[in-house]
C-alpha cells in the first residue's frame, strides 16, 4: 500500500507532467491527492521540494523503462541502441506510461519552466539527461565504436530531437526519422571490430 508521500508525489508528478510546474497549484495536487495539507508539509517545505521529488521519481521511472526496453530487444549493444527508438515511438504514441498519455519531456519541460542552470528542477533535468547519456556511452563502448562518448552524443541528440519534434508538432513519425539517422551514423562511425575482452 502506497504512503500518504507516495500519493502525493504520484499525484504531483501527474499533474506536473500534464499541465505544467508553474500551472499547476498545491491545492490541486491536495484536492486529487486526497491528503491533507498538513501531511503534504510534513513531508515537504515547499512546492519546489514536492517538484524535485516528483522529477526524482519520473528520473527512476523513466530511466528504468527506457533501458529495460532497449535490454529486453536484445543482447547486441547496437541493436539495443536503435531500440532506444523503437521504445520513444510506444511513448509518443502514449503507451509506456500508464494514465500519463504523452506531453513532451518532463525534464526539457522542467528545464524551460525554471530557465536558470542554478535552479534545482533544472540542475536535476540535466543530471538525468547525463545518467542516459552515461548510459549510452557504456553501450557504444560495448558496441566497439572508436569515439563511444561522441557517438553518445550523437545518439542524445537525435533522442532529444525526436522528443521535441513529436511534443511540439504531434508527430509520432519522428522516432522512426530519428531511428534512420542513427543507423547512418552507426553505419558511418569507426568500430573496433575485436571481441570485448
Amino acid at each position: 500500500m502506497k504512503s500518504r508521500r507516495d500519493e502525493l508525489v504520484e499525484t504531483a508528478l501527474k499533474l506536473f507532467y500534464i499541465h505544467g510546474f508553474n500551472a499547476t497549484g498545491i491545492d490541486r495536487i491536495l484536492a486529487e491527492s486526497g491528503v491533507a495539507k498538513m501531511t503534504l508539509y510534513k513531508h515537504f517545505r515547499s512546492k519546489d521540494e514536492l517538484i524535485l521529488a516528483a522529477l526524482n521519481l519520473r528520473d527512476e521511472r523513466f530511466r528504468n523503462w527506457l533501458m529495460g526496453e532497449m535490454e529486453r530487444a536484445s543482447a547486441d549493444p547496437v541493436e539495443r541502441l536503435l531500440a532506444m527508438f523503437d521504445a520513444l515511438e510506444t511513448w509518443f504514441r502514449g503507451e509506456a506510461f500508464k494514465g500519463l498519455g504523452f506531453s513532451g519531456c518532463a525534464f526539457i519541460n522542467a528545464a524551460s519552466e525554471f530557465g536558470s542552470q542554478d535552479h534545482p528542477a533544472h540542475r536535476l533535468s540535466a543530471e538525468h539527461k547525463r545518467r542516459v547519456g552515461d548510459y549510452l556511452e557504456k553501450l557504444c563502448s560495448e558496441a566497439g565504436f572508436l569515439e563511444p562518448r561522441k557517438m553518445a552524443e550523437q545518439l542524445a541528440l537525435l533522442k532529444e530531437g525526436a522528443i521535441a519534434t513529436a511534443h511540439v508538432r504531434n508527430m509520432v513519425g519522428a522516432a522512426r526519422i530519428a531511428k534512420e539517422m542513427a543507423q547512418v551514423l552507426i553505419a558511418a562511425a569507426g568500430r573496433d571490430k575485436s571481441p570485448a575482452a
